[in-house]
């Protein structure tokens, strides 16, 4: 029986096949090693100068405003915006913005008490409170001259953007040892 019956149809010699194409191949250059070299992944760009960024302004909200002297126990706080107008401040000093919520600082070290503020405003925030009343206390029980937390939390404030304004609390509602604070409605400005 012949190539051409049984089907195939194609009538070429193995042996010829393997000729051909070691002559096909015989300029071709046989390499040892055909592995490119593997090299891994470079790790994803980290953001170096961004984290610094970050660490020197949480340090720098850390640290006592440049003349802690300035706010002294019984001063009361003061602080707005502008644009806010003084009717609305003098409306948030006579404590006529009930606070939606509070946040008592008192036995925090500052470090802990900027975590709790921070967070407490972005709930509020979320809350979309628009007067919040934060007990600093009067630095009675402090070792410095001046009381700690109040004039960090007078230093925090003022950097905030989502506060407009807060004046100390009527002193029917812890004096000056708390402060109303008007918040910015949230949405686009």
């Amino acid at each position: 029986m012949s190539d051409q019956q049984d089907g195939s149809g194609d009538s070429r010699d193995p042996a010829d096949e393997t000729a051909l194409f070691r002559q096909a191949m015989a300029d071709v250059r046989r390499y040892d090693n055909d592995q490119t070299e593997r090299r891994p992944p470079p790790p994803p760009p980290r953001p170096i100068q961004r984290e610094a960024d970050e660490r020197r302004v949480v340090e720098s909200l850390l640290e006592p405003p440049p003349d802690p002297a300035e706010v002294e126990t019984g001063e009361e706080l003061l602080y707005y915006r502008a644009g806010v107008q003084r009717r609305v401040l003098r409306q948030l000093r006579r404590g006529h913005y009930p606070p939606a919520a509070q946040l008592d600082l008192h036995g925090l070290t500052r470090r802990e008490a900027y975590r709790e503020l921070t967070l407490f405003l972005a709930h509020a925030a979320e809350r979309n409170h628009r007067c919040v009343r934060i007990i600093h206390g009067k630095g009675r029980g402090s070792q410095r001259p001046q009381p700690v937390l109040k004039v960090a939390v007078d230093h925090w404030l003022r950097r905030r953007d989502d506060v407009l304004a807060f004046a100390s609390a009527p002193e029917s509602d812890g004096g000056t040892g708390a402060v109303y604070v008007l918040l910015r409605k949230p949405g686009p400005r």
